[in-house]
């Protein structure tokens, strides 16, 4: 059996949106509650903002190939009418010097965020049908595919596919081919009471497995082959977002973390990769 996950930080009053990690091993998190981004610096360090998002709702994170952060916005009331308004939007961060600077807007909702080696940028809402994306040029597909509440988003490393988890709508998960975005693959599927399940923010492992929280029922699970999983860390509720460190010290490389609604995150020992 494996260890128990472990917190390793806490912002109080938050809710935690998006994870990602730099090469430093520093993570960084958004609260859809107030917009701000967090970094910190190493598990067991505080907290401390960096950015606010000027639009709020603090949504996705993910790095473009020159270094700078995509935050996404409009991860709050906005994302349920996402699909007819497209208030939504993408600002880049530089970690360097904490300036914000716009990238997109017009989007359905960011509440994740995949980011391809050229650039293009594909955003998801769980509350919505359509999955945006962002091209290298800077333009803006609001509509590039047609698929309900697709909320976490991930590529795998040849690009050919885009992972995203089906919280609200047939829970699940599906990987889209980036080619024929009309033709999705469902890898797993919720019924019953697991139906109630809630899907999140999920990531890969280095042998290229979906590894995914399940919000309600408290666990993170891998998919080892279509329709079978396994549990890899369980009492955690609310669970929203997993990444894998980077670097040789903090966050660091193979280690699987969780951030959460709870305002925590967790360290996964079993999901060690």
């Amino acid at each position: 059996m494996s260890a128990p996950p472990v917190k390793v930080a806490q912002i109080d009053g938050s809710a935690l949106e998006g994870l990602a990690v730099d090469g430093q091993g520093r993570l960084y998190t958004t609260d859809i509650v107030t917009g701000r981004v967090y970094r910190i610096d190493a598990p067991g360090q505080a907290a401390y903002p960096i950015a606010t998002v000027p639009s709020g709702g603090g949504g996705a994170l993910g790095w473009m190939p020159d270094g700078t952060l995509l935050v996404g916005y409009g991860a709050d009331p906005r994302v349920f009418v996402g699909d007819l308004i497209k208030a939504a939007g993408i600002v880049r961060l530089n970690i360097d010097t904490l300036e914000l600077s716009p990238f997109a807007t017009g989007l359905s909702a960011a509440n994740g965020l995949a980011v391809a080696g050229d650039g293009t940028v594909y955003a998801t809402n769980d509350f919505g049908g359509l999955i945006g994306q962002v091209r290298p040029d800077g333009s803006v597909n609001s509509e590039w595919a047609r698929f309900p509440s697709a909320n976490g988003a991930v590529l795998d490393p040849a690009g050919e596919y885009l992972y995203v988890s089906r919280t609200f709508v047939n829970s699940g998960v599906s990987r889209i081919p980036v080619a024929d975005p009309s033709r999705p693959e469902s890898i797993l599927d919720f019924s019953g009471l697991d139906a109630l399940s809630a899907p999140d923010g999920l990531t890969l492992d280095s042998a290229g497995r979906p590894v995914v929280p399940l919000n309600a029922r408290g666990q993170v699970v891998r998919i080892d082959a279509p329709g079978q999983y396994c549990v890899l860390g369980s009492g955690i509720p609310l669970s929203s977002v997993l990444i894998y460190g980077r670097g040789e010290q903090g966050f660091s490389a193979g280690k699987l973390f969780r951030a959460g609604f709870d305002g925590a995150v967790y360290e996964i020992p079993g999901g060690a990769d």
